[in-house]
């Protein structure tokens, strides 16, 4: 006497869809029909399907269970490298845990890691800054990230950074040079107070990558009379720097 494919199921604590799709899969062979056509499963596919259900409630997946086949009931190498992957899962989701604390103790942002969080609850910024702060977050290594939000919590309240934030994509040449000429004072010493370090030191895309997406960024979230004064800022607080 064998089972059908719901009583395997029943019998093994899975579902008929996963039956199905270890035969999809090739991890359980076909069994042998009926004479009205049904399936009907022996002990070797519930032993078989015993074995898949244990080594995917460890942790490994479909794949991996295929990969190690029938012979070896004791598949060290396998239960190593599974051991290690677990253990940075466990270790990925306690820094989750402690930034969900941080998250809901102080209040900040859940779309920012806990440096750039805590500086976006309490510094104002724009709606173009703070997605502009977002990309960063990714953009920045470890070190350059910390010296970044340092130095938002210290942007000075000068008027010309409002004017920048207000600025309109039509604004003529004499504006935008007069807003750049005001802006680099209190952006030179913002720098000098708060340098960030070169992004090819830690930054996880590298330089060149690293560089590529926050010009994207920039491009699309200012609008063309805010790069401009931007590329004279640099220019303006080069001429300071002389």
């Amino acid at each position: 006497m064998g089972w059908s494919t719901r009583q395997l199921a029943e019998l093994t604590g899975t579902t008929l869809r996963a039956v199905r799709h270890y035969h999809e899969v090739g991890l359980l062979e076909e069994p042998e029909r009926r004479a009205n056509g049904y399936k009907q499963y022996g002990v070797t596919h519930l032993v078989r399907v015993l074995r898949i259900k244990r080594l995917t409630d460890l942790g490994f997946s479909l794949a991996q269970i295929q990969d190690m086949g029938d012979a070896d009931d004791h598949p060290e190498q396998a239960l190593r490298t599974l051991d290690a992957e677990l253990a940075e899962t466990i270790e990925r989701l306690q820094r989750a845990r402690v930034e969900l604390a941080l998250i809901l103790n102080q209040s900040t942002p859940t779309d920012l890691p806990p440096e750039l969080g805590q500086v976006a609850r309490t510094v104002e910024l724009s709606e173009a800054d703070r997605a502009f702060t977002v990309v960063m977050s990714r953009v920045l290594g470890t070190q350059s990230l910390q010296a970044y939000a340092d130095m938002l919590r210290e942007v000075p309240k000068h008027p010309s950074f409002t004017e920048f934030d207000d600025l309109p994509a039509d604004a003529d040449e004499s504006t935008r040079q007069d807003l750049a000429a005001r802006m680099a004072e209190p952006s030179r010493a913002l720098r000098a107070s708060h340098p960030v370090p070169d992004l090819g030191t830690d930054s996880p895309l590298g330089r060149k990558r690293a560089g590529e997406t926050m010009g994207t960024a920039m491009r699309e979230l200012y609008n063309r009379a805010q790069i401009d004064v931007l590329i004279r800022l640099e220019a303006e607080i080069k001429k300071l720097e002389a």
